[in-house]
Parts: C-alpha cells; structure tokens; sequence
C-alpha cells in the first residue's frame, strides 16, 4: 500500500463533460470551465481509481481562507474535497455556494 497522500501529476486532459481543452499544472483536479472531474486518484495524484466515473460539482464550503470545492462520483458515490482555482467559472461557484449539500 503506497502510504504517500500526494504525488503532483502535470497531465492536459480535454473535459469529458463539456470538452473544454484543460492545460494541467501539476494541481488541476477538475475542469475550470464547467467543475466536472473525473474519478482517478485514491490519493491525490495517483491515477490509481479504477472507477473512472464523472464526479459532479455538487457545492463550495469554505474552510478558513479557501473555497473548497465538494465532488461526487456519479458512477460509485465518492465524495472528494478539491480547492477552488482562480481560473475556475466564477458564476458556477456562486451558484453551488448557493446550495446546500
């Protein structure tokens, strides 16, 4: 079992669910243009998730300083915790921080 939390993994990846063309920084865990992610990592980074389902944008809570970013597979339920990017779609975070999770 690899008990490393984080690997940084610098990958470009076209949005499987709006095909907006994504260019990674090593930290990019979702798409800017539409929050979608994609069910990869068991830990951060790992590509190790053999699930592979879309991971729905589902709200934003805010944790000290950061906006924090709430996901959930669509395929097996995972809920996964990722930190707002400055680039991402700012009418679409007001709009899940406007809803409950």
């Amino acid at each position: 079992m690899n008990s490393k939390k984080f690997t940084r993994y610098q990958e470009d990846f076209t949005c499987e669910k709006c095909g907006f063309s994504v260019k990674g920084n090593g930290y990019t865990n979702h798409c800017p243009q539409c929050l979608w992610s994609k069910h990869v990592d068991i830990n951060p980074g790992d590509r190790q998730a053999t699930c592979q389902g879309l991971m729905e944008p589902m709200s934003v809570e805010i944790k000290g300083h950061d906006y924090i970013l709430l996901h959930r597979c669509q395929t097996c339920g995972f809920i996964k915790k990722n930190k707002v990017s400055p680039d991402d779609n700012r009418e679409i975070l007001i709009k899940l921080s406007q809803q409950p999770f």
